[in-house]
């Protein structure tokens, strides 16, 4: 993993998490994904919660980091949502943290 785009990537997600009102519970990144938890108002939908980090980490990174114009695309369609119910965040984060464990 490029620790520069990791780092890149993180900052961006936290810029664009403050700019829409979404906290971050727990995010850790993988060699090709991303586990990321947020808290949003029930206003924006998981669609809209993705296209914002998608859309907001792509254009950026592509710029910044000239090997990744390489793929046909940073990001694909796909993504997991679910939601925590009654779940502490504090098992959140440590599923998260297990995530890059195994």
């Amino acid at each position: 993993m490029n620790e520069a785009v990791d780092l890149r990537f993180k900052q961006l997600v936290q810029e664009i998490c403050e700019e829409y009102g979404f906290e971050i519970v727990a995010m850790k990144t993988d060699k090709d994904h991303c586990h990321l938890i947020v808290n949003t108002l029930p206003t924006f939908s998981p669609a809209d919660v993705m296209n914002k980090v998608k859309g907001g980490t792509s254009k950026i990174l592509r710029e910044e980091f000239a090997h990744l114009n390489k793929m046909p695309s940073l990001w694909t369609r796909n993504y997991f949502v679910s939601t925590a119910g009654n779940v502490s965040s504090e098992t959140i984060k440590r599923y998260v943290e297990m995530q890059r464990k195994r």
